[in-house]
């Protein structure tokens, strides 16, 4: 079956990860019609925003999105594309699974676990003001129908992946009603869910339980602002950002990315791991119903990744962007010669 995708190349490494993907989800015969766009700086530069209107066309057509990361100017310039994006096209949903990689050291084995975060409210609304010269005051906006909305579309996520348990992270204890909406909430959606176990854990507590027992928990559920903290402290337990995939989900489209930054300074120089975006494009292919394809690039990347001849530098070896992308896609057209030579 022949998919149209809008491809997102985004800057810095993100050229560079973003053609290793394609090359690797290309390499598993998967049959992809990509409609590629700018975001961010060099959109600036082209259309005069850092969202094109073609490129969100695009996504609204095709309904699925690959994106590459995009540098976000700090304190100044354009706002966030990643926030961009999900505001304009109802991403609500943030999905990150953190696993155990075979063959990556790490100070834990066997984590298996899924962070779900609100991606639309929040603190993240962005609802600043200076209230006198030297005091800001930012809102922090909680509301039912958002956290209704995320905490099914968690516990909907643990019944179809045979999860046993959703654990909310709040701070309802300090901010009684904000937080306490959003923990009601889910306590109310997961009364519909019998197989499945509720729990909820205070957000400081939740951070000293994942540096000690990760192995115990299994659907991480937060607000926008513990979500995006504790999803990259959650990377962390399995080897880092470079190895964990991400998606933003609506209940229509989808845009699969990789939650690294765009690590400017090694651009172009081939030392990039694209392990993250391959990993989003299995994500990708499962949500697209390529699943053998999708499995098969998964089992051969942590083949490689086991084998651990072609690593690239941030994972202790010295291969180039290019050598570890060819290894995995050389061995993805062998099989499938193999198989259609049977």
């Amino acid at each position: 079956m022949k998919h149209t995708v809008t491809l997102i190349p985004g800057d810095g490494i993100g050229p560079e990860v973003t053609a290793a993907t394609v090359r690797v989800i290309a390499a598993a015969g998967v049959d992809i019609n990509w409609e590629r766009y700018p975001a961010g700086a060099e959109a600036l530069g082209e259309y005069g925003t850092p969202l094109p209107e073609s490129l969100m066309t695009s996504i609204k057509r095709n309904r699925v999105a690959l994106k590459g990361p995009v540098t976000t100017p700090v304190g100044t310039g354009f706002t966030s594309v990643n926030v961009g994006l999900r505001k304009a096209l109802d991403l609500y949903a943030n999905l990150r699974p953190v696993k155990s990689i075979p063959g990556i050291k790490s100070r834990f084995e066997n984590v298996d676990l899924v962070v779900v975060r609100e991606n639309t409210e929040d603190l993240y609304s962005g609802l600043e003001h200076v209230v006198v010269p030297g005091v800001v005051e930012s809102l922090k906006i909680i509301t039912e129908t958002a956290s209704t909305r995320i905490a099914r579309f968690a516990c909907d996520y643990a019944r179809k992946h045979k999860r046993k348990k959703v654990t909310a992270v709040h701070k309802a204890n300090i901010m009684k009603l904000s937080d306490g909406l959003f923990l009601d909430c889910f306590r109310k959606v997961s009364q519909h869910y019998p197989e499945i176990a509720p729990e909820d854990k205070i957000v400081d507590n939740m951070c000293m339980q994942l540096v000690m027992y990760p192995e115990k928990y299994d659907v991480l559920l937060m607000e926008n602002l513990y979500g995006d903290i504790l999803s990259d402290l959650c990377t962390g337990l399995v080897g880092g950002l470079g190895l964990v995939p991400g998606a933003n989900l609506g209940d229509n489209i989808a845009v699969f990315e990789a939650v690294h930054g765009s690590a400017p300074d090694i651009a172009g120089q081939g030392k990039a791991n694209p392990t993250a975006l391959i990993m989003c494009a299995v994500m990708m292919l499962n949500h697209l119903g390529e699943t053998d394809a999708a499995d098969r690039i998964e089992k051969t990347l942590f083949a490689v990744l086991a084998e651990g001849k072609y690593l690239t530098s941030d994972l202790g070896g010295h291969a180039s962007t290019a050598q570890y992308t060819e290894a995995i896609a050389s061995r993805l057209e062998a099989e499938r010669e193999a198989e259609e030579a049977k």
